[in-house]
């Protein structure tokens, strides 16, 4: 067992297939990590199903394991006022907006991606080299590769069989 605390990301497409099992898969493996590897602090974003599936499920390991920290990294609204933060704080510990993301415009989602890799030794993910998402590239794809740039640890739900 990993005796020094450590972080993990989640980010995915914007949809994804076979919730259900997914939503198994995602309880096994956060388990897993928090038990055997010592990860107590989950970055997520958001605008995707699968960001959303994580954070139901870490809300649930959260009642079991209160020293978990979720962490909403913003990827809108670097100021916000009192009211919306105690919002998010009820389903997260700690919420911020990345400075790098600042000046990002179009791009502030992939800076945002980028910032909780940075900040993480694992990333979870749920990636399919071949999905096409409506209009642009996929930012899903933008932070695959540069989380294998950073030579983080990837463990893609979407590689995986869902049995």
């Amino acid at each position: 067992m990993n005796t020094e605390n450590r972080a993990c990301c989640v980010f995915g497409h914007r949809k994804v297939e076979e919730k259900n099992k997914l939503k198994e898969k995602l309880t096994e493996l956060f388990e897993q990590l928090i038990v055997s590897e010592n990860v107590t602090t989950f970055y997520l974003g958001s605008k995707s199903e699968f960001n959303d599936l994580c954070c139901k499920v870490l809300a649930v390991k959260k009642e079991k394991y209160p020293h978990i920290q979720r962490v909403y990294v913003r990827g809108e609204y670097p100021c916000i006022d009192e009211n919306y933060e105690n919002y998010l704080l009820e389903s997260y510990e700690k919420t911020y907006f990345p400075q790098r993301a600042i000046h990002a415009g179009k791009a502030v989602y992939v800076e945002r991606n980028r910032e909780m890799i940075d900040q993480s030794e694992i990333c979870i993910v749920y990636y399919k080299n071949n999905y096409l998402p409506p209009k642009r590239k996929s930012g899903t794809a933008i932070a695959y590769q540069y989380a294998l740039q950073k030579k983080k640890i990837i463990i893609n739900l979407a590689d995986r069989s869902l049995q």
